[in-house]
């Protein structure tokens, strides 16, 4: 069964800039991360990894769930609503703290030093968050679709508020059901301070 499509917008040539998208048909997909590329990486549609405008549609992107604050994985998030994505961004309660003081400092060091921008953007960004506890089932609106999208977050044990994800993709009519896992980045088993993430059911 395959009811779902997926783009990679970056972590392809290399480890950073990670950026998915999962098509749920054809008006409606959601982005899982949306990363800075570092290094001598290039993104996928081959140009240079300091080329960070968003070079993809944006048409049918309901959502943007963000796995963790690395900035190889929000980093690229100003280029994002700057190319007009206006929707949710979902994370766990951790990241949605965390997000704005991490983006902060990555418009000063980026784009601009103007305070007064700088602000207006952290303020917009703060609408947008839609924090949610871990293994909480948020089902995701879509446009008009016979599919249904239910997105789970779990620990990831990587830092602070780390998450994998767990996308439940229903067709209504078929009786279908397609899960889609999302890791993100996964902590050591042993780690001092957070829990080693579990894997998920079945």
């Amino acid at each position: 069964m395959d009811l779902a499509k997926i783009s990679h917008h970056g972590a392809v040539n290399g480890v950073t800039g990670s950026c998915h998208e999962l098509h749920i048909d054809t008006n409606n997909s959601i982005l899982i991360d949306c990363g800075l590329f570092q290094g001598a990486e290039i993104s996928p549609n081959g140009s240079h990894h300091e080329q960070m405008a968003i070079d993809f549609p944006l048409k049918s992107v309901q959502a943007l769930v963000v796995t963790h604050v690395h900035i190889d994985h929000i980093g690229r998030i100003p280029y994002l609503l700057a190319a007009g994505f206006d929707g949710p961004v979902y994370c766990s309660k951790a990241t949605a703290l965390l997000l704005p003081g991490v983006l902060e400092d990555a418009v000063k060091i980026g784009f601009t030093k103007n305070r007064q921008l700088i602000s207006k953007f952290i303020r917009h960004l703060k609408t947008m968050l839609v924090p949610l506890d871990y293994a909480e089932k948020k089902q995701l609106v879509l446009n008009k679709t016979q599919q249904t999208l239910s997105i789970k977050l779990k620990p990831a044990g990587h830092i602070l508020g780390s998450a994998y994800i767990e996308c439940d993709i229903r067709d209504a009519h078929a009786g279908q059901v397609q899960k889609i896992i999302f890791s993100g980045d996964l902590g050591a088993p042993y780690a001092p301070l957070l829990p080693a993430p579990k894997s998920p059911y079945g």
